[in-house]
């Protein structure tokens, strides 16, 4: 079975870092998007067993992007990982508290992406 994640992060370098952890791992898919209103776009259109996001970004910031995935009974019980700059511990609580499973502040290594990754996905 193949697992598609969405990826949300508006920059390239980190986007298509995480990307390559995520399809590292045999059976997973990545599918980026620059914005949440990106990810807004396509979430109706497929089915994602994992979600990654950045907070801040320009349109859409990850905080809302969440408390709107957790909303739709489609992604409500799909994991979501807030990887961001943001360290402060209120930013990890807001996160979490939103729905967030998991809250990676960069920088961070891809072993420990990849880590959480299989547990959340049941991969081993």
């Amino acid at each position: 079975m193949r697992f598609k994640v969405l990826i949300v992060e508006d920059s390239k370098a980190s986007r298509e870092f995480i990307a390559a952890t995520v399809e590292s791992i045999d059976g997973l898919e990545a599918v980026q998007t620059a914005s949440g209103f990106e990810a807004l776009k396509i979430l109706p259109r497929h089915r994602f067993e994992l979600i990654i996001t950045d907070i801040n970004m320009p349109d859409i910031n990850g905080l809302e992007l969440i408390n709107f995935v957790k909303k739709n009974p489609n992604y409500r019980d799909v994991p979501l990982f807030v990887i961001t700059t943001e360290g402060r511990e209120q930013d990890r609580e807001r996160g979490l508290a939103l729905g967030a499973a998991e809250y990676l502040v960069k920088p961070f290594s891809p072993e420990s992406l990849e880590a959480l990754v299989r547990r959340y996905l049941r991969l081993t």
